[in-house]
């Protein structure tokens, strides 16, 4: 399990109060509609913070954090089409001021490793109280890091249970390079048809190599397809991947 981010903060009941004569301006992205009205209901009623924009879906939040530019933004990680976690890395490329706070329901150390690795700068429940997702606002805004009570609990748990000398197998070891390739196609959301048209290959070849990295791997469902992706930094080299052959492309000026 990860560590703790560096000055993560563990705030109980009492809300940090934001500087003097500052509005902090909030996304707020969720694909239930009652939960964000919900929620912007409650900040608003801080002084200091103002709802900017809502979000249902992954792509409708890239388009309003980029022309938003909100301070903080306070996301699910389950999200139609693409995951959260996906959410958080994107965010850090198109408004990389922005403060990203996950608020879930995931409580499970998975998730939470997935989170910190994704590099969220705070994690917090959703059956939290109303005064810790407050603090945790003012709180990362600060520059610190933000983990709510159970969590906090939960990972310094597993830190302190934590074997460190014992040898870890690479489980990627196992899987093969096309394989791999489908991964990170899966896990950036890509349905079969669309990864079997992108490696020209058919629907059926994709979805046996789907289902040889599920075993392989012990994976049960897209999540922890996109959860392995983002853990082992594989989203990073289909990154530069794809970079590169856009450079090829425009330099030779041919599809590749």
């Amino acid at each position: 399990m990860a560590q703790p981010p560096a000055g993560a903060a563990v705030m109980e009941s009492a809300a940090v109060p934001g500087p003097a004569g500052t509005t902090l301006s909030l996304l707020l992205v969720d694909d239930h509609t009652i939960l964000r009205e919900g929620l912007r209901a409650l900040l608003e009623l801080q002084p200091d913070l103002r709802v900017v924009g809502e979000a249902g879906a992954f792509d409708e939040a890239v388009e309003l954090a980029t022309r938003l530019q909100p301070a903080v933004v306070l996301t699910d990680i389950g999200l139609p089409g693409r995951s959260g976690l996906l959410l958080v890395r994107e965010l850090r490329r198109v408004c990389p001021a922005a403060r990203v706070i996950l608020l879930t329901a995931h409580a499970s150390e998975e998730y939470i490793r997935a989170g910190l690795d994704a590099q969220a700068d705070g994690y917090v429940l959703k059956d939290a109280g109303h005064a810790e997702l407050i603090a945790a606002i003012r709180t990362v805004v600060t520059g610190q890091h933000f983990l709510c009570k159970a969590v906090a609990s939960r990972v310094l748990a597993t830190y302190l249970l934590r074997d460190g000398h014992s040898p870890q197998r690479d489980p990627l070891n196992s899987v093969t390079a096309r394989e791999r390739q489908v991964l990170t196609r899966i896990a950036s959301g890509h349905s079969n048809k669309v990864v079997a048209r992108e490696l020209n290959l058919s629907v059926k070849t994709i979805e046996k190599h789907r289902a040889n990295l599920m075993r392989k791997l012990a994976l049960h469902n897209t999540a922890d397809i996109t959860r392995f992706a983002l853990n082992h930094h594989l989203m990073d080299h289909e990154s530069s991947e794809a970079s590169g052959k856009l450079e090829l492309r425009r330099a030779v000026g041919s599809s590749l």
